[in-house]
This record gives C-alpha cells, sequence and structure tokens, in this order.
C-alpha cells in the first residue's frame, strides 16, 4: 500500500550532524525519518522556498533538461529500505511514454519538489523505518542510546524548524 507523503522539516541529526528529511503521510501522520547528505538539504530547501541562482544547480539542471524533452515528473515513490539504504523511483511522462528509474531518495525528492508531483511511501518503508529505530533502543542500552531511541519514536514536527538545514 502506498502512503501519500507531505514534506513535514528538515532536520539536522545531533549525532552525525547529518541532515534529516522528515516525511509524514497524510493518510496518520506516521513520520519517515531519511537522512540525506548535505548538498540534497542545500538543493530541497532551495526548492521549497523558492531561491532560484544565476546558474542552476544539479537538481534544477536536470529539471530544465526533462522540460527541454517534453518529460515531467510525475510522481516519486520511497519503495524499499535495505541494509539501512532508502531506495525510491522516479516516475516519468511525455506524451504517452511512461518509465521509471531508481534514485536516491533525496534527489527523487528534489525533483519532486520541482515538478510538484506527489511523494509517496511503501507501507513496508514506514513499517522498517519504526523497526529500525526500535532496534537501536535494543542495541543501546546506554542512557543516550535510550534517549535517542525514545526521542525518534515520540518525533513532533514542532520540534523542528520548518525547512530549516
Amino acid at each position: 500500500m502506498l502512503h501519500h507523503m507531505t514534506i513535514a522539516s528538515l532536520a539536522v541529526d545531533p549525532s552525525s550532524q547529518s541532515p534529516i528529511i522528515v516525511l509524514k503521510s497524510l493518510e496518520d501522520e506516521r513520520p519517515l525519518l531519511i537522512w540525506i547528505g548535505a548538498l540534497e538539504a542545500a538543493s530541497i530547501v532551495y526548492a521549497l522556498q523558492g531561491v532560484s541562482f544565476e546558474r542552476p544547480l544539479t537538481h534544477d539542471l536536470f529539471r530544465n533538461f526533462l522540460e527541454r524533452t517534453a518529460f515531467t515528473v510525475t510522481r516519486v515513490e520511497i519503495c524499499d529500505l535495505a541494509n539501512n539504504t532508502f531506495y525510491a523511483k522516479i516516475f516519468f511522462r511525455s506524451g504517452e511514454t511512461e518509465f521509471h528509474m531508481d534514485a536516491r531518495p533525496s534527489d527523487a525528492i528534489a525533483l519532486a519538489i520541482r515538478f510538484n508531483a506527489s511523494i509517496y511511501s511503501e507501507e513496508n518503508v514506514i513499517t522498517k523505518s519504526r523497526q529500525d529505530i526500535e532496534k537501536i533502543d535494543m542495541e543501546d542500552t546506554s542512557e543516550e542510546g535510550r534517549k535517542w531511541a525514545e526521542y525518534l519514536a515520540n518525533l513532533d514536527n514542532d520540534d523542528f524548524g520548518k525547512y530549516k538545514v
């Protein structure tokens, strides 16, 4: 089952200083946390805030190429989580031609924003990501580990600044 997702916030992991994109299911508001690269986070923030540059960033360059070839991004799907790696698909269309490609979720989301395309996640990805948070708690029984796992399990959108990295 696919869940329609929205970007709830962007945050920084306090322990690794890595950006985290927080998606939220529109159906039941369950969060999906995906750790992403700093450059991808910046690209997402720029697109959300409508910031443009004199020269195109990588995601803008790809959008420009797709538009020149009459392709659009119709949707993206976060489709799997295996070995702590998230997988996504970007769906393209031009006239009657449709296809999808494998992508990193951060790149898929950056393009979805630029094309105003919907973001979806498979149910199993949301479920697996929640189980991974619970495993952290089981594997790290220290006070710090318990606090971190509890923090992630009780994540609230108000805990983050909207679209700040």
